[in-house]
């Protein structure tokens, strides 16, 4: 299909075919999209410390969703780091509405929705975290989410396999993400365990979501560990049949064969596990700068030693509980079965520490689907990608009037060349933008040209399901 489309102000004004323009871009052999909305995301305070978010929008992103897997900027006491270490920013505010405030201040180049996460919830209410809340507890907990629901948050998001919500029980999260439900949020979850145990954690998040109310999405949907390998099929097969019995639940997946995160949350020192250790790679070290964007095994070859002695050496050193690592635990087969499924979205679940050596998903995340999976390995249809990258998502995640190129829609649009789109970022040089997005528009804005950057910050912080 080829037409014209309008922009007047921020929204698009017109389709089809319009008259002269104060400024023209020439599409010719280019696809206009809707931008792109990466659904899991870390981005709370990059938004803040990062706000030209150079790494999103040069993968035509123009919208994200922040407070993933339990971790979540609002709310939060001022004054008081975000004690998981994922955050660059300290709190000057309190609640979503504090949040929203800062982000304005510091004029972000995309636009943002929040999650509310259990986590960081559970962190201000509870000091001793390895028990079932009390009654008060309890009750102050669902008094914060429904706060934070009342002031806009999408969702309400665990991550059950990091502390403290790992010691939680699921009566606990059922009661918590009951108050989303009251405002009909989502139910956005980090399984509880990724490994051996997917299906039983899969099961729970199905209750979970049958006993609140809220509609579910499972996050980074993987099946880690060479011995579990091909077993997103059976998971798949468990949401198809809840969805078919009346439950609501979609998904998202990021196209690597890693995964990242804190390192401390993996290993247990007491008992390392040593097929972890010898696939991991470190991404952000405090503690021994020169490690990063080394693996733990060829470290272990330069000394002597073993994987595990290593991961040891880091995690017990100061600083050591910062670490950022990479895990190499996902099956190729696996992305490409998960990205068949029409209810999959796309997250990259990127960590922006730009000072480090990051899993290369930061930048390449949504050109890395439309170049290696739709135009080379033909896995999914290039409108069929689009759509999961856009009007899929931003109806899930309740972005209003955003996800589609029409009349009356805001102008939030990427084009982008079909024939050479890709991502560049590898795990050895992960700081490279994409080829082939010829130009980004925010709210209206031109924030990519064929230049590059322009400079132009106009993102929003937005409210669920209000324009």
């Amino acid at each position: 299909m080829e037409g014209d489309v309008a922009i007047k102000g921020d929204r698009v004004s017109a389709v089809g075919r319009v008259g002269a323009a104060r400024h023209e871009v020439d599409g010719t052999g280019l696809v206009l999209a809707p931008g792109f909305v990466d659904v899991h995301t870390h981005d709370d305070t990059a938004l803040i410390s990062h706000p030209g978010m150079e790494f999103k929008v040069a993968q035509g992103c123009t919208s994200v969703v922040i407070g993933n897997c339990g971790f979540s900027a609002a709310p939060s006491t001022p004054g008081e780091p975000e004690p998981s270490g994922l955050f660059d920013v300290t709190p000057t505010w309190c609640d979503v509405d504090g949040l929203a405030e800062r982000v304005a201040e510091a004029g972000p180049a995309v636009n943002a929705i929040t999650l509310v996460g259990h986590n960081s919830v559970r962190s201000l209410v509870m000091e001793d975290h390895e028990r079932a809340p009390t009654t008060a507890e309890l009750d102050h907990m669902r008094r914060l989410v429904a706060h934070a629901m009342a002031s806009g948050a999408c969702g309400f998001s665990t991550g059950l396999v990091y502390e403290p919500g790992r010691y939680s029980q699921t009566d606990e999260i059922v009661a918590l993400a009951t108050e989303a439900a009251g405002y009909d949020g989502l139910y956005a979850t980090h399984l509880r365990n990724e490994w051996d145990k997917l299906l039983e954690a899969i099961e729970e998040a199905i209750t979970i979501g049958d006993r609140s109310g809220c509609s579910v999405q499972i996050s980074h949907h993987k099946s880690a560990g060479a011995n579990n390998w091909g077993r997103v099929a059976d998971s798949l097969a468990r949401i198809d049949r809840a969805n078919a019995e009346g439950s609501d639940i979609t998904l998202d997946v990021y196209p690597y064969t890693a995964g990242s995160g804190p390192m401390a949350q993996y290993f247990d020192l007491d008992d390392i596990d040593p097929e972890l250790a010898e696939v991991i790679r470190f991404a952000s070290c405090p503690a021994f700068r020169h490690y990063e964007g080394r693996m733990a095994v060829d470290i272990a070859t330069e000394f002597g030693c073993t994987a595990v002695d290593v991961i040891r050496q880091v995690l017990t050193a100061p600083e050591g509980a910062r670490t950022i690592c990479i895990k190499f635990i996902i099956d190729e087969g696996d992305i490409e079965t998960n990205l068949r499924h029409e209810l999959m979205m796309v997250g990259s679940d990127g960590l922006p520490d730009l000072d480090s050596s990051p899993h290369p998903r930061l930048f390449g995340t949504f050109p890395r689907i439309l170049g290696h999976y739709v135009r080379e390995k033909r896995i999914l249809s290039m409108e069929d990608a689009v759509r999961r990258m856009t009007s899929l998502s931003c109806r899930r995640f309740g972005l209003v009037d955003r996800g589609l190129v029409a009349e009356g829609y805001y102008a939030d649009l990427v084009l982008f060349d079909p024939i050479s789109v890709v991502d560049t970022a590898t795990f050895d040089d992960p700081k490279q933008e994409p080829l082939g997005i010829h130009s980004v528009y925010v709210n209206g804005s031109e924030t990519v040209s064929p230049a590059g950057h322009t400079g132009k910050h106009r993102g929003r912080f937005l409210r669920y399901r209000k324009p």
